[in-house]
């Protein structure tokens, strides 16, 4: 846990760095593929996953370390070529796991959010998954074990293994040559991250390509079939905890819903997007059938929500490094200390994404989050041990926790009133709204009450999609 969080002290930072230089390249080149708000999304949902891994929110099912003490047949130590066979070995476990994840209802809710972007950029390849809290496939390593690869060997190689997928999701490089045979390209993954028919559930390969081409699931990039990115069912939110979970809430619906008992059960491993006839039938989902011709999810954003965003986004990488780089002083205060700080940081992504979706219940989760962050400042006179480093750090993070909450509020207010200037009044009294891609449109509200909409059941307006 503390030696992984040392390592993403470094990898975060760099990973950032080469997401903005994309920005950049594509900007100097005229090829911008990298959205703003859809960036701070994809960044939000790294930082829920890198927090819930370093956490130890998951549990195998069974452990490497198990099946390489009673299974193993050899005894390997550890070199160059135990390294490289616990790469292949990852490597082919990778693939597997990856194809359960797009072919079967229940295991798409934990891959959905790294589909879930509209766009194909380094970005994107950080989000990943929050909602797996059982990891079922680590018998996928069996080889590595019989052959007595050792524990520690395969958890050094598994980050390594994991980092090495991040450099192919971009669109500003074309085909390697040679190696399109050998390793997973920037082009294959084009293929793999696009919802054109012809292209769906291909390129499941992490590293080497070769394991597609073996099992029959390989397909190269088309000239004259352009990769559309995204997912048939788009999640229409900018919230990374909400993506993760939309998915599974689809099935407990359908599965509640549904009338034949029978499909209550086998809707969880059926193929995925599979829903009962009955149910699809009375409660239809919205989905992409042509592929060019579609809305991209996008939400009206002022400069200054942009600006606000990206000052949040970084503040909370703060809080991140903060965690990562003195777990054990935040573990000897209580046994449960690492996990509440965990939770006020997906509170903090939760809500300033709630907000760049204009939800109004983003200020519901704003104060909630402050109130907690406030609440731990006055009974305990610190922040986390902060105290060690120097005394006045606390009362920057509460007058900051202060701040925030009037700024979300001022957001929300003015989203109100943009929004009751575009509900304008027809000759048949009745609202019209104009079409403004992606933008979330409310009901007229006088300036009177709009304090009290947006208290009044904003906690459950924002699951109501």
């Amino acid at each position: 846990m503390e030696s992984y969080g040392k390592i993403l002290l470094i990898a975060m930072p760099a990973f950032l760095l080469l997401v903005l230089f994309e920005k950049w390249y594509g900007w100097r080149k005229g090829l911008d593929t990298v959205r703003n708000l859809d960036m701070i999304s994809s960044l939000s949902s790294g930082i829920t996953n890198v927090t819930k891994d370093v956490l130890g929110l998951s549990i195998a099912i069974v452990s490497y370390k198990w099946m390489v003490d009673h299974w193993a047949f050899f005894e390997l130590k550890a070199g160059v070529l135990t390294y490289f066979i616990a790469f292949i070995a990852l490597d082919l476990a990778g693939y597997w796991v990856h194809r359960i994840a797009h072919e079967y209802n229940f295991f798409w809710n934990n891959h959905i959010i790294h589909h879930s972007s509209e766009e194909f950029n380094l970005a994107c390849a950080l989000r990943q998954s929050v909602s797996v809290f059982f990891r079922l496939f680590t018998f996928f390593l069996l080889p590595a074990a019989f052959l007595g690869v050792p524990t520690e060997v395969v958890a050094i190689t598994a980050p390594l293994h994991l980092f090495a997928q991040f450099w192919y999701h971009t669109q500003h490089i074309g085909r390697m040559g040679f190696l399109e045979k050998i390793i997973v390209t920037p082009s294959h993954h084009r293929v793999h991250h696009a919802i054109n028919p012809v292209y769906l559930d291909k390129n499941y390969s992490q590293i080497f390509i070769f394991w597609d081409k073996i099992f029959g699931t390989f397909q190269e990039e088309l000239a004259e079939v352009r990769p559309v990115y995204g997912i048939t069912r788009p999640v229409r939110t900018w919230n990374p905890i909400r993506i993760n979970f939309q998915h599974m809430w689809l099935l407990i619906r359908d599965a509640w819903r549904t009338s034949n008992w029978k499909d209550k059960f086998r809707i969880w491993l059926m193929p995925t997007g599979w829903r009962p006839a009955d149910v699809a039938e009375k409660y239809p989902t919205y989905k992409i059938e042509d592929v060019y011709h579609f809305d991209k999810y996008d939400t009206k954003a002022s400069k200054g929500l942009h600006f606000w965003s990206w000052m949040r986004l970084v503040i909370t990488l703060l809080f991140v490094s903060y965690l990562f780089g003195n777990i054990a002083l935040i573990n000897s205060i209580s046994q449960y200390a690492i996990y509440v700080y965990g939770f006020f940081v997906f509170l903090t992504v939760y809500a300033f994404t709630d907000l760049m979706d204009r939800n109004r219940s983003a200020i519901f989760w704003e104060i909630l989050k402050n109130c907690c962050g406030l609440a731990i400042i006055f009974y305990s006179g610190d922040w986390f041990a902060v105290n060690t480093i120097h005394a006045s750090i606390k009362y920057i993070i509460s007058g900051y926790m202060i701040f925030s909450s009037f700024m979300t509020a001022w957001f929300v207010l003015h989203h109100l009133k943009e929004d009751q200037l575009i509900m304008v009044p027809a000759e048949s009294s009745v609202f019209k709204e104009p079409e403004l891609e992606g933008q979330v449109v409310h009901e007229p509200t006088s300036g009177s009450n709009a304090l009290s909409l947006i208290l009044n059941g904003a906690f459950l307006r924002s699951y109501l999609y």
